[in-house]
C-alpha cells in the first residue's frame, strides 16, 4: 500500500498552489449549529469526524493506508494519518503557510479542484472541516510530517499563535492533528462517548478496504498528555490503556454480515456488486433476513447518510423492478397476484449502499442527505443489472428471496384489513377511546401527559392521585405483546396494543401521523422489579419498532418512583437510589444497618414519649425504611407527590443515539437468538442492578 502511495504522490501534485480560497471564518462560533448541526452530544462527537474524515480522504486517495485516533487526558482528541502531509508552504493568494490557510479559513482545502488536487474523491467538498474544528476549539496543534521536516502550528480559539515553523527532522510522512473543544460551546460539555467513537471507526474500517484504523483511549493516562508530541502514533508508547484497531479485506459484504450478526438469513449468498458508471463508483451488499424490518444503512463519499438521498431511491426503484420482473419471469409471482411495492421488497432485507461522486453534494453540512441527482440512475443502473444476474445465477437464493417479498406482500394486505377494521375514523379522532383510558380534560396535546401503568392496582391508584385536568392514565393487563417480530395485524389484535395505539391517536403503518399525538408527554410507569423491566422493555420496543418519530420527537419518558420511603417521627423522606438511602439515613443520625426495613409502612415506636420528652431511645429505632415493591404499594398521595407531581418528579427522556446501535440490542434482547440472548446477559451482568 505504502508503494502505491509514493507512485500516486508521483503522478499528482499536491502542495500549496493546490489550496483554494473562498472566504473568512467569523460566524462559526456566532452559529456553530449551521456547520456541525447541534451543540450537543452529537455536535462534539462530529468535530472528531471532521477530522477524521480528512485523514480518511487520504486513505480513499491511496495516499494513507493507517489512521489513528486517541482520546487524552484534558479532553484533547489527536488524529494522526501517514498521508502526504498538509502542504506548508506559502500559498500563492493568502501570502501565508498553506496549513494556517487551511486552518483558519473557511472554504479553504484541497478538495476544489477535482483530480488536479489529487482527491478524486472526497467526502469534506465544503472545505469548512478543520477551520470550523479549530474555531470551536480553546486549544489546536497541527504536526506535519512532510519533505524530511516536523512543522508545527499551534492555535487559541481558531486564531494562529505564530507562524508556521519547522521543530524538527523526520523520516515519516503525513499529519497530526490535536485538538480541544471549547467547553463553554457544547451544552453537555466534554464528555466522549468511547462506545460511539468505536462504532463510527469500526463502520468507516469496513468502508475503505485494506485500512488499518486505530482507536485509543488514553484519557487516564497523563503520558500520553506528555509525550503525544514525542511520537507519530501513540500505540508506539508503553501505554496500557483501552485500544481497539479495524482492518477489514472484505468491506460491505463483511460489514452486511456483520449486521446480521444475530439475525437467520433467508438465502446463503450475500449479493455484492462494485462497479463504476458515468464517473460515480457504486458499491451495494444485500442479505435477506427472517425478520420484518428493514434495515437500509447508507453512505456517500464514506459519509454515513443517515436520511438516505438520491443513491438509496435508486436503489429502491431497482430493487423493486427486478423482483418484480424475476418473479414473473420464474413464475413465482402468479398472474393473479399484483405486483411487489417498495415496503414489501424492504421487509427483511439488510442492504448497505455506498456511492463515491467527484462532485458531490449534501443537503447541509452534516451531510445527512445526498443531494447529488447523477447518483439516482448510476445506483440504479449499476444495482439493476448486478442484482438480475445475482438471481439468474443463484436460482436458490433468488426463490428464497421472492418467496420472503410474496409474504411480506401478503402480510401486507391482512395488515391492511386488520388495520381498517380496528382504526376506523372515529377511533382516530379520539371517539372511541378505550375503556381502561382515564382521559384528561384539556384537550391542548401539549400540556396533555399519558401515563402507561402496569396493572389496574397501580392504574387505580393514579387515576385517583393525578391532576384530572392534564393527566390521562392507561393501565396496561400484564406484559403486552411482544411485537419484535409480530406483523400489524397480529398486533392489532391485541387488546394492551390496540388500546395503547388508539389512545395516542396517531395511527400506525403507513397512515400514522404524528401531528394527531394526544399527548406530548408519553410516560412510561412500571414496577421496579424485573417484570417491571420486561413490561417497561415491551412497551419501548413497541414504540421503537412503530412509533420511531415519537421518540425522535422527545416525546416518551420512563417515571422515577421511589425505591424507599424513609420516615422518623414527622419527617417523611423519599429515595431513588440505595446511595441514596443510606445518605437519608446519615442525615437522620441513623445507622444504616440498625433501620426498621419492612415491604409495608410500619409505625414509629415511642413517637409520642419522644415529644413529650421522656428519655430517648436509640436513634436507629425511630426510622422506617419502607421498600416499594410496586406502584399498587402506593396510596394516590404518595404516588403523585413522588412520581406524578411535575414539581417534584423525576423523569427520564428516552432517546436514541446510535439507531443502528439500539436495532442490534433489540435483536438481542427481543429476538429469537437465544444463544446471543444469553452471551448478551452474560457480558452485562455485571452492569445490572438486581432486585433479589
Amino acid at each position: 500500500m505504502a508503494k502505491k502511495a509514493e507512485n500516486e504522490i508521483k503522478k499528482s501534485s499536491y502542495d500549496a498552489s493546490s489550496i483554494q480560497v473562498l472566504e473568512g471564518l467569523e460566524p462559526v462560533r456566532k452559529r456553530p449549529g449551521m456547520y456541525i448541526g447541534t451543540t450537543g452530544p452529537e455536535g462534539l462527537h462530529h468535530l472528531i469526524w471532521e477530522i477524521f474524515d480528512n485523514a480518511r480522504d487520504e486513505a480513499m486517495g491511496g495516499y494513507a493506508d493507517d489512521i489513528e485516533v486517541a482520546l487524552l487526558p484534558g479532553g484533547y482528541v489527536r488524529v494522526v494519518d501517514n498521508g502526504r502531509g498538509i502542504p506548508v508552504g506559502i500559498h500563492p493568494k493568502t501570502k501565508v503557510s498553506a496549513l494556517e490557510t487551511i486552518m483558519t479559513t473557511l472554504h479553504a482545502g484541497g478538495k476544489f479542484g477535482g483530480e488536479d488536487s489529487g482527491y478524486k474523491v472526497s467526502g469534506g467538498l465544503h472545505g469548512v472541516g478543520a477551520s470550523v474544528v479549530n474555531a470551536l476549539s480553546t486549544n489546536m496543534k497541527v504536526l506535519v510530517h512532510k519533505d524530511g521536516g516536523i512543522h508545527m502550528q499551534e492555535y487559541r480559539i481558531g486564531k494562529p499563535l505564530a507562524k508556521v515553523k519547522q521543530v524538527g527532522k523526520t523520516k515519516r510522512q503525513g499529519s497530526i492533528v490535536m485538538f480541544s473543544p471549547d467547553a463553554s460551546i457544547f451544552t453537555g460539555g466534554i464528555e466522549w462517548n468511547w462506545e460511539k467513537i468505536v462504532n463510527h471507526l469500526r463502520q468507516q474500517a469496513y468502508l475503505v478496504k485494506d485500512v488499518r484504523i486505530t482507536v485509543i483511549d488514553a484519557r487516564e493516562d497523563t503520558r500520553a498528555g506528555m509525550e503525544a508530541d514525542d511520537a507519530f502514533y501513540l500505540r508506539e508508547l508503553p501505554l496500557d490503556v483501552p485500544s481497539m484497531t479495524f482492518f477489514f479485506e472484505g468491506g460491505l459484504r463483511s460489514l452486511v454480515a456483520f449486521y446480521n450478526k444475530y439475525q437467520t438469513p433467508v438465502h446463503k449468498n450475500i449479493f455484492y456488486v462494485d462497479k463504476e458508471q458515468d464517473g460515480v463508483a457504486v458499491e451495494v451488499a444485500l442479505q435477506y433476513v427472517d425478520d420484518i424490518t428493514p434495515r437500509l444503512i447508507a453512505f456517500a463519499n464514506n459519509i454515513y447518510n443517515p436520511e438516505h438521498g438520491t443513491h438509496v431511491t435508486g436503489f429502491k426503484t431497482a430493487l423493486t423492478r427486478t423482483l418484480n420482473t424475476y418473479g414473473r419471469a420464474a413464475n413465482l409471482i402468479k398472474e393473479k397476484d399484483e405486483n411487489f411495492t417498495g415496503d414489501d421488497v424492504l421487509e427483511g432485507i439488510t442492504a448497505v449502499v455506498s456511492v463515491k461522486l467527484p462532485e458531490i453534494q449534501f443537503e447541509g453540512q452534516t451531510k445527512a442527505k445526498l443531494g447529488s441527482v447523477e447518483a439516482q440512475g448510476a445506483t440504479a443502473t449499476v444495482f439493476g443489472e448486478a442484482f438480475a444476474a445475482f438471481l439468474e445465477e443463484n436460482p436458490d437464493d433468488a426463490k428464497a428471496i421472492v418467496n420472503k417479498v410474496l409474504l411480506a406482500l401478503k402480510a401486507r394486505k391482512a395488515a391492511k384489513a386488520a388495520k381498517d377494521s380496528v382504526l376506523r375514523k372515529g377511533a382516530l379522532e379520539g371517539m372511541t377511546l378505550p375503556g381502561k383510558l382515564a382521559d384528561c380534560q384539556t384537550k391542548s396535546a401539549e400540556e396533555s401527559e399519558l401515563f402507561i401503568v402496569e396493572g389496574d392496582s397501580a392504574g387505580g391508584t393514579a387515576k385517583t392521585g393525578r391532576d384530572r385536568r392534564t393527566q390521562a392514565i392507561l393501565p396496561l393487563r400484564g406484559k403486552i405483546l411482544n411485537v419484535e417480530r409480530a406483523r400489524l395485524d397480529k398486533m392489532l389484535a391485541s387488546e394492551q396494543v390496540k388500546n395503547l395505539v388508539v389512545a395516542l391517536g396517531t395511527a400506525i403503518g403507513d397512515i400514522f401521523d404524528l401531528s394527531k399525538l394526544r399527548y406530548h408527554k408519553l410516560i412510561i410507569a412500571t414496577d421496579a422489579d424485573v417484570d417491571g423491566a420486561h413490561i417497561r422493555t415491551l412497551i419501548l420496543t413497541l414504540f421503537y419498532r412503530h412509533f420511531r418519530a415519537i421518540i425522535d420527537g422527545g416525546f416518551v419518558y420512563i417515571a422515577q418512583p421511589p425505591l424507599y420511603k424513609i420516615t422518623r417521627g414527622k419527617e417523611v423522606r423519599y429515595a431513588y437510589v440505595d446511595a441514596e438511602k443510606a445518605k437519608i439515613l446519615k442525615e437522620m443520625g441513623v445507622a444504616e444497618e440498625d433501620a426498621v426495613e419492612s415491604s409495608e409502612e410500619a409505625p414509629i415506636e415511642n413517637e409520642a414519649e419522644e415529644e413529650a420528652g421522656a428519655p430517648k431511645v436509640k436513634k436507629s429505632a425511630r426510622a422506617n425504611v419502607q421498600r416499594y415493591k410496586g406502584l399498587g404499594e402506593m396510596n394516590a398521595s404518595e404516588l403523585w407527590e413522588t412520581t406524578m407531581d411535575p414539581a417534584h418528579r423525576v423523569l427520564k427522556r428516552v432517546t436514541v443515539e446510535d439507531a443502528e446501535a439500539a436495532d442490534r440490542i433489540f435483536d438481542i434482547l427481543m429476538g429469537t437468538d437465544v444463544a446471543s440472548r444469553k452471551s448478551f446477559i452474560q457480558s452485562n451482568a455485571k452492569a445490572a442492578t438486581l432486585d433479589v
